[in-house]
């Protein structure tokens, strides 16, 4: 009953600081502006079962993406595992599906080892990749100090919870013919019935107990662990790739994102609409310069960004030695969109517009902006090629961003680089992007008239 108690109360505890740090994501994800999600729905279903489920992008890459894909088929199948272990731990039980299913109980906890020991190598494999290969992606200059820690840590916390199930079926394999009155029958495990002996086979039935106990508590602490530690890592995308390919945009690649106003303004400009009122309005702020102006989706694109640099690997920019990263615009948004979501959950009072306001999503200033995160040189670097775009295992579009906050520089600050402003005032005084003073379809004019 004690063992039943303390496993209720560390249960409701790690799940309820975990549900308060994925409600603060929430929350900072929808500092964004509202998008419409439109479009064909069963597209968007197929992009999660091939995309997030199927894990179809990462075998662009097939050698990490089948040592990948042994650490992800070990990570859903191990729940299993632990939905037993649970129950056991509720009602006090042991092995509580062992009697029940029989020799299926057998195959489906056998078949997790073997995934458990092919996700070992693999999780072996990625530290050396990270820490002896040095693979160029997982060392540029945004992956110091948190990011590469980061990368590194999950893959320990991997380790550990493989040596806790390790143990407890182990050391279980023994027990059970210790005392079968209370160790349910296994049959025999695929890797446990071999490695028990071999590590456990000298010790007496008391420690055997000491040790199942340790890996039960072990792996059942390091979900724990693993479930508060998520909202702060980039591994987040595990859960978030789901609704994150569900919403990823539909429209072709080349496509992009007409801006309302500024399409009325030309038509009216060219003769193809209704001449545009001037009713004294101030004019509109273009595209994008904070959290507040991207859209909640572009910040979730942020938050289910795996760093894996795949992005930044095949960006034609970075590869030419300029500055533009994609993953780093990504990492920016969502650092910003964090030191925002904590000064307003503070409620500090020198971050409010409006001082006799609280400090509120609509009532914040703190004096900086995307613009104090990614500089001008990054975005004008971006070829808007769509490579980055590609090339993303979870459907994430680095190119929206960059072109919302290059729309606010040009159109909003009347900003940009030297070369593209002539062209820019060409293009509004004589509709050419040459300083032509003819009209640009003078010379169809001409051969018509001719």
């Amino acid at each position: 009953m004690a063992q039943q108690l303390v496993f209720i109360l560390v249960s409701a505890a790690a799940i309820g600081l975990a549900w308060r740090a994925f409600m603060r994501v929430r929350r900072y994800i929808l500092l964004g502006q509202e998008e419409d999600i439109s479009g064909d729905a069963g597209q968007r279903w197929r992009n999660v079962l091939l995309v997030a489920f199927g894990q179809q992008k990462m075998f662009k890459r097939w050698l990490p993406a089948v040592f990948h894909l042994f650490i992800y088929l070990a990570f859903l199948l191990t729940q299993v595992e632990l939905i037993e272990i649970i129950i056991d731990g509720v009602f006090g039980r042991h092995r509580f599906f062992a009697d029940k299913l029989g020799g299926f109980y057998t195959f489906v906890i056998g078949f997790i080892e073997v995934l458990s020991i092919l996700a070992f190598i693999a999780t072996i494999i990625f530290l050396a990749r990270r820490n002896l290969l040095k693979v160029s992606r997982f060392w540029k200059p945004e992956m110091k100090g948190w990011p590469r820690l980061d990368g590194n840590l999950i893959l320990v916390f991997e380790m550990i919870l493989l040596i806790g199930i390790f143990s407890m079926n182990g050391a279980d394999v023994l027990l059970q013919e210790l005392n079968p009155a209370h160790y349910k029958d296994t049959g025999t495990l695929a890797v446990s019935s071999w490695l028990g002996p071999m590590l456990f086979g000298g010790l007496d039935a008391g420690s055997l107990v000491v040790v199942e106990r340790f890996g039960w508590w072990l792996h059942l602490l390091m979900v724990f662990v693993f479930l508060n530690y998520l909202p702060y890592s980039k591994h987040l995308h595990i859960l978030l790739s789901f609704p994150n390919t569900y919403y990823a945009g539909l429209r072709p690649r080349g496509e992009m994102e007409n801006m309302p106003a500024i399409m009325n303004e030309v038509k009216s400009m060219l003769g193809l609409g209704e001449p545009a009122a001037d009713n004294g309005e101030e004019l509109p702020e273009f595209g994008a310069n904070d959290v507040f102006t991207l859209s909640w989706k572009n910040i979730m694109d942020a938050y289910s960004c795996t760093e894996c640099g795949r992005c930044t690997a095949v960006c034609p920019a970075s590869l030419t030695g300029k500055k533009l990263s994609p993953r780093k615009v990504l990492m920016d948004i969502r650092d910003r969109a964090e030191e925002v979501g904590r000064n307003i959950d503070n409620g500090k009072e020198e971050f409010a517009k409006d001082k006799s306001q609280p400090v509120s999503r609509q009532n914040y200033e703190d004096g900086k902006s995307l613009f104090d995160y990614i500089s001008p040189e990054e975005l004008h670097a971006c070829t808007t090629c769509n490579a980055c775009v590609e090339a993303c295992p979870v459907l994430i579009s680095p190119l929206e961003p960059i072109l919302k906050m290059r729309r606010y520089e040009i159109l909003t600050l009347s900003q940009g680089p030297s070369d593209w402003l002539p062209m820019f005032n060409s293009m509004e005084n004589s509709g050419s992007a040459w300083a032509i003073a003819d009209d640009r379809d003078k010379w169809a004019q001409e051969a018509m008239g001719g």
